[in-house]
């Protein structure tokens, strides 16, 4: 992350890569205020063992774009809501990259999101991720069923047999 002020955000993506099992790291990185050690980490990462870098930052968020120049990883940008302009600044810095230097970007503060697009590229070559991704789906259908199911016992009553927009005829 560019910042320590990004670590709420950052944590999101630690917890759900815990919660799948991933090892990562969180480090404070900044593309403006240390780029030789932004340079020094992407360059290392390979030979760390990473498989894909997440990176979060806001305002004039380059450092996604700054990983990306120095690794051949794939690499997720969370852009970081900013006081002055909500995060669009953060998203524009983020998303618009120059061609040959790509940047998979999430939505502004959307950490969970990169996680569990690091998780989709991880299990493209593990099926122990492949199947707990599979079970992850499942549990989203499953919790938007029941607020479904919620939304339609609080929007028509049980005992009430005429529904909005029908017409009775006599």
């Amino acid at each position: 992350m560019g910042s320590d002020s990004d670590l709420p955000v950052m944590q999101q993506a630690a917890q759900l890569l815990a919660e799948f099992g991933v090892p990562c790291e969180l480090r404070v990185l900044s593309a403006h205020r240390s780029p030789e050690l932004v340079r020094e980490y992407a360059a290392g990462a390979i030979g760390r063992g990473l498989k894909v870098l997440i990176a979060g930052a806001g305002g004039a968020a380059h450092l996604a774009g700054v990983l990306a120049a120095h690794t051949s990883l794939p690499v997720i940008g969370v852009p970081i809501e900013s006081k002055s302009l909500k995060g669009l600044d953060s998203l524009l810095s983020t998303v618009q990259m120059p061609k040959g230097v790509p940047v998979a970007t999430v939505a502004i503060d959307n950490a969970a999101n990169a996680a569990l697009l690091a998780v989709q590229c991880l299990a493209l070559s593990d099926p122990r991720l492949q199947s707990a991704l599979a079970e992850y789906k499942r549990a989203l259908t499953q919790k938007t069923r029941q607020a479904d199911a919620r939304a339609r016992s609080a929007a028509s009553p049980p005992s009430s047999p005429a529904k909005a927009g029908t017409k009775r005829r006599g």
